[in-house]
């Protein structure tokens, strides 16, 4: 029986103890309240990038009208253009052989036979033909200023060699000429390659 008195004795104990301790009791209704201060630094650091891709502007080169066929000029004309640099040229070049031909025309069909063909005997190859067909073309007599023909002709052009006309050189290019084309067409390559680049 002392085992029953004392187990009832610690719980009248503990029940007394529970009881008697406070108890908080937390209602849903009541709000949180927290008070807190913060201080914050935002640092941002972007890197950006934009290409813009359009259509550079445009190198035009200048129209040199040769489409008339009255004018004894030949036209040359070019342009490059890179997304920084634009160049463009053009250069009108004459024809020596079209305006001797249209001169000698305009004066045979006023008459002047005899003054066309000296026109044309100025070249080499019309002066060789006209020897060859036993025609040979007219020239000056230097003593009188007169134009000589036929024989008279013949006789003076054995006289003076030096006035025939010089036989037009094998290639029309000599090595100086050759050397400058290249080394500005190779500078021409070598300024668009950087131009692109």
């Amino acid at each position: 029986m002392k085992e029953k008195a004392l187990g009832l004795l610690i719980g009248i104990l503990l029940t007394a103890i529970m009881l008697f301790t406070p108890i908080n009791v937390v209602n849903a209704a009541d709000p949180i309240v927290t008070n807190s201060t913060s201080n914050s630094t935002v640092t941002t650091s972007t890197d950006s990038k934009s290409t813009v891709r359009t259509n550079p502007p445009s190198a035009i080169s200048p129209s040199i009208n040769a489409s008339n066929s009255d004018l004894c000029m030949v036209g040359v004309s070019g342009a490059v253009q890179t997304q920084i640099l634009g160049i463009s040229t053009g250069q009108a070049y004459s024809d020596e052989n079209c305006m001797r031909l249209k001169n000698a025309k305009v004066l045979y069909d006023m008459g002047m036979k005899v003054a066309a063909v000296a026109l044309m005997c100025q070249t080499r190859s019309v002066f060789d033909a006209m020897k060859f067909a036993g025609t040979p073309c007219p020239i000056n007599n230097p003593v009188t200023g007169e134009g000589l023909i036929g024989q008279e002709a013949t006789a003076e052009w054995r006289l003076n060699p030096k006035k025939i006309p010089p036989k037009p050189p094998a290639s029309n290019m000599n090595r100086g000429v050759f050397l400058e084309k290249l080394v500005s067409g190779i500078l021409g390559v070598i300024l668009l390659a950087v131009l692109v680049i």
